[in-house]
């Protein structure tokens, strides 16, 4: 089933207890960022308001009692919008109650699936398929209705061999 607009958002904001992404795309090609990762690339200052909504949905979730969160996969060179998300977006989403990790994936995938999908995890009972083009333009999203097994086991490596944003980032200066 194709979740698109606002059944996508109550979708996503029927959940209980946690929210969790894998996220592996390189690159996201998305209209309403193009412009501030312009901006990022030229060396401009970050807009005070940056990813606002977001932090007042991740504030929300996190008041409510909720947890939300994600695991990063990244390779080495970091692309320019990974650069980008970690220089603008990350610091704030973290800020707003988000759980954010990193897993380098440069020299050992753990078997984890990388390609072409991204996908939510809505209290560890629900899968969301994020569907992407290579050039990282989102095609769909798509309930899963199948056996979510497999995707529990990938949130475990994942969350076992990433660290935290923090920890990362301190290791690759």
């Amino acid at each position: 089933m194709l979740l698109d607009g606002d059944e996508w958002r109550r979708t996503f904001d029927a959940y209980e207890r946690e929210a969790w992404r894998f996220e592996a795309q390189p690159t996201y090609t998305m209209p309403k960022e193009t412009e501030n990762v312009a901006r990022f690339l030229r060396g401009e200052p970050k807009p005070v308001d940056h990813n606002a909504r977001w932090h007042k949905r991740v504030r929300g979730f996190v008041t409510s009692g909720r947890t939300i969160g994600r695991v990063r996969i990244v390779r080495q060179p970091l692309t320019d919008y990974q650069r980008y998300q970690f220089t603008w977006g990350i610091p704030g989403n973290i800020e707003a109650g988000e759980d954010i990790r990193i897993l380098d994936v440069t020299k050992n995938d753990f078997g984890l699936p990388l390609s072409g999908t991204d996908w939510w995890m809505f209290d560890e009972s629900r899968i969301v398929h994020l569907n992407y083009r290579p050039d990282g333009t989102q095609i769909n999203r798509e309930l899963l209705t199948g056996d979510i097994a497999p995707y529990l086991e990938w949130k475990r490596i994942a969350l076992t061999h990433s660290v935290s944003f923090a920890e990362y980032v301190k290791e690759s200066e």
